[in-house]
């Protein structure tokens, strides 16, 4: 929420985040439980101060899996 809390901030650092299984792992992800039925939402909200600090932690991570739009999404919010 709000203009200084990229996506690339909730990916890497901020807690919360949307790991999909990929390559075929979901075939021995765990059995169907009760989370699988419940509705869950994060909110993450960053001050200036705090995005520019989870940017900096945010954009090496996203860099070293060659995701760059997250990476500059994320560099956007670094303060000089």
């Amino acid at each position: 929420m709000g203009r200084y809390t990229a996506e690339a901030l909730g990916d890497y650092c901020a807690g919360p985040n949307h790991v999909l299984p990929t390559s075929g792992t979901a075939r021995f992800s765990s059995p169907l439980g009760v989370y699988d039925f419940q509705k869950r939402s994060s909110i993450i909200h960053c001050s200036a101060d705090g995005a520019s600090e989870l940017g900096k932690i945010a954009s090496v991570l996203a860099r070293g899996e060659s995701l760059t739009a997250h990476a500059r999404s994320a560099e956007y919010r670094i303060r000089d």
